[in-house]
């Protein structure tokens, strides 16, 4: 069976450096020069991370067999030189909604998969939860999307309109960690 759980290990060292991290919302995480990330359970010792968080990859759990047919066909493949991990907290309104509620806020009024799909061909993403390990964690999501220099544009605009949705009135903690690859082989 494959590997579901992942972790993001911020520190002095990782295979991305940290260009800018932005708290948006809620509590600031400790800012760190280098990110990495890798299948759990292990961490490699020699990060000596400032933080670790920790999520899984999951079913789509507000998409229809029609939006999950595109995003299956269309996502482009991670390996971009940029990204961004953005790490999400909603809050206990969210989480009291019933799943069609928030199927309904989620897409219905707020047109996530609808907005993000206008972008799938130069923004690859994955979506980690984070619930699904414990109300311990800090975060309920941990995103992590990946597209080229060219495409930062298209990036900012994706999250623009995300963030002035419904959906977002129910974010109660959010940072935004901006990274680039950094060529080991040069």
């Amino acid at each position: 069976m494959q590997n579901r759980t992942f972790w993001f290990a911020g520190g002095e060292t990782g295979e991305f450096r940290v260009l800018g991290t932005t708290t948006l919302v809620g509590e600031p995480i400790a800012d760190v020069p280098r990110v990495t990330y890798g299948e759990a359970p292990a961490i490699p010792p020699e990060l000596a991370p400032r933080w670790i968080l920790r999520g899984v990859t999951s079913n789509l759990r507000y998409t229809v067999r029609s939006e999950k047919d595109v995003l299956v066909a269309q996502s482009p493949a991670l390996g971009k030189s940029r990204a961004a991990l953005i790490l999400l907290k909603k809050n206990d309104a969210w989480w009291n909604l019933a799943q069609d509620e928030r199927r309904h806020i989620f897409e219905e009024q707020s047109r996530h998969t609808t907005i993000g799909m206008r972008y799938l061909s130069g923004i690859a993403r994955k979506l980690h939860h984070c619930r699904d390990l414990g109300t311990s964690e800090p975060f309920d999501f941990l995103t992590w999307f990946e597209y080229a220099p060219e495409n930062a544009d298209l990036f900012e605009e994706l999250v623009i309109m995300l963030r002035a949705t419904e959906e977002w009135s129910f974010v109660e903690r959010e940072v935004d960690i901006r990274v680039e690859r950094i060529d080991l082989a040069g």
